[in-house]
């Protein structure tokens, strides 16, 4: 049997597809370059890491289920200059998982709070962290189901299982009591264990609107709170700042039409042609004859 074919065969069953990719280009450029074997072995181990590494992080972005993916390289952060952006590329490298700390971003709708939550937790999948990420009407909805079908205590064993939960528009609906325990019951057994990443529309001062008791509100803020990184998001919402720009623009287009229409009207009632038509009529003119 042919040399090449057994090794293939023998690279598969140890799982090494990377190695049957790259060996025969890596070891023809082995063999120009008088390559060692130690040489040649590190480099077709440094293929397979890298192909593992980047498949690892595509599943981890899979599992995470978000809505969308968002880059911090996209987000415009002239547009919101109370957001220090070193503070966020810092909180980017992660080192908050490690030390299973929360980051609560707080601001009005349209300012991009969850388009920062999103590529942080992005970042974190690309350092092969398991995130999971959430609505907090979803959440609110599965910890209800799961309460009726007694199960909730597999659920939040299974997130348990992740290092990092984001939390995406909590206070934009209210709660009812239920949810707000459940909601409250969660978040207690996270604390100190799992990271988590909120989004909220609402000032503190507000959040009991939501989940419609004081005490209970301060109860879970003194708990995300007490290591955590708040972010304030201060500005137009980005929504309406498109939309103004769209209507100023739309208004130009009307106003460049009409002036050209007054500039013509004005020639005629002076009893001049415009430039354009003065131009046609001269080329309409038949040549002298001789």
């Amino acid at each position: 049997m042919d040399i090449a074919l057994l090794l293939e065969s023998s690279l598969r069953q140890l799982r090494l597809p990377s190695f049957v990719e790259h060996y025969q280009r890596l070891a023809t450029e082995a063999a120009q370059a008088n390559m060692s074997y130690e040489r040649f072995l590190l480099a077709l181990a440094e293929q397979e890491l890298a192909q593992r590494m980047a498949q690892r992080q595509q599943q981890c972005i899979k599992q995470a289920h978000f809505p969308m993916l968002k880059e911090l390289a996209d987000f415009d952060f002239s547009a919101i200059p109370s957001l220090n952006r070193a503070r966020v590329v810092d909180l980017a490298r992660g080192h908050y998982i490690g030390k299973a700390e929360t980051i609560l971003l707080i601001g009005n709708p349209g300012l991009g709070k969850t388009h920062i939550a999103t590529s942080l937790a992005v970042a974190a999948c690309r350092q092969c962290v398991r995130v999971r990420f959430y609505t907090a009407a979803g959440l609110v909805n599965e910890l209800l189901s799961a309460q009726e079908q007694h199960r909730l205590t597999r659920l939040i064993e299974r997130m348990l299982s992740y290092r990092l939960i984001v939390l995406d528009e909590l206070g934009f609906l209210p709660l009812s009591q239920v949810g707000a325990q459940l909601i409250f019951q969660c978040c207690s057994a996270l604390q100190e264990r799992v990271s988590l990443i909120i989004t909220s529309n609402l000032r503190f001062a507000d959040w009991p609107q939501v989940f419609g008791s004081e005490s209970l509100t301060a109860a879970l803020l003194d708990r995300l709170t007490a290591r955590s990184h708040i972010l304030e998001f201060i500005g137009e919402s980005y929504r309406l700042r498109r939309r103004r720009q769209r209507e100023e623009a739309g208004w130009l287009n009307e106003i460049v039409p009409e002036v050209d229409s007054v500039a013509v009207s004005s020639a005629g009632a002076l009893g001049e042609q415009p430039p354009g038509r003065a131009a046609a009529r001269r080329e309409r003119r038949p040549p002298p004859t001789s």
